[in-house]
């Protein structure tokens, strides 16, 4: 008789993606809500970062989040990524980077659309957020207030208030999200509670 085939399962670990993302989404709120608030001038030095850290290091996030079998966290990262990805995209555009008849046909009622749904999506995955913990669920609250301002804003409702609503709800994101980025690397770093996240609500599970 021949021997039967022996099998065997490997489980690779993979370390934790939820602090490279939340460090990719302060740093392009940050930079991103600096000029909302008219703090610093010009979409130039914003484009980088929304690539490169609210872009990429998201979109890191969302690979390994797939890795762990996490469909909240891949969902949540990858969309924002991508987000990001369209809005550098289309600051490029306004400011002429890929030529004159771009640039002169742009309405910014197509990104209100866009917000919109970023808005829709947003409020489904703060329902989600609820029984993760509350740094994030706080994260989500605010986002889903940025888009509400944003959202606005492109459609010309209220723009003066909608546009201070989103800036000043884009830069809470930034610093939450970098406590929140501290919390997660220390917490694993020190295999303790060293910064408190806050626990899931309960409200939702069984």
């Amino acid at each position: 008789m021949s021997a039967q085939p022996q099998t065997q399962s490997v489980k690779i670990v993979t370390a934790d993606p939820s602090a490279i993302g939340l460090f990719g989404l302060a740093i392009v709120t940050l930079v991103a809500s600096s000029q909302k608030l008219e703090i610093t001038t010009g979409l130039s030095y914003c484009i980088p970062w929304a690539i490169f850290l609210g872009a990429f290091a998201q979109l890191f996030a969302s690979i390994q989040d797939a890795k762990h079998n996490n469909t909240f966290g891949m969902t949540a990262f990858g969309a924002y990524a991508f987000f990001w990805f369209g809005m550098a995209a289309s600051w490029l555009i306004k400011l002429g980077v890929f030529g004159t008849v771009l640039a002169e046909g742009v309405d910014p009622k197509q990104l209100g659309f866009v917000f919109a749904g970023y808005l829709v999506f947003t409020l489904f995955m703060t329902l989600g957020a609820v029984e993760a913990n509350r740094v994030l669920l706080v994260i989500f609250i605010l986002i889903d207030f940025l888009f509400l301002g944003l959202t606005f804003d492109a459609f010309g409702v209220a723009a003066e208030f909608f546009h201070k609503l989103a800036a000043v709800s884009e830069l809470a994101i930034g610093i939450v999200s970098l406590y929140g980025c501290g919390a997660s690397v220390l917490n694993a770093h020190f295999g303790r509670t060293f910064l408190p996240i806050g626990a899931p609500l309960g409200i939702f599970k069984k």
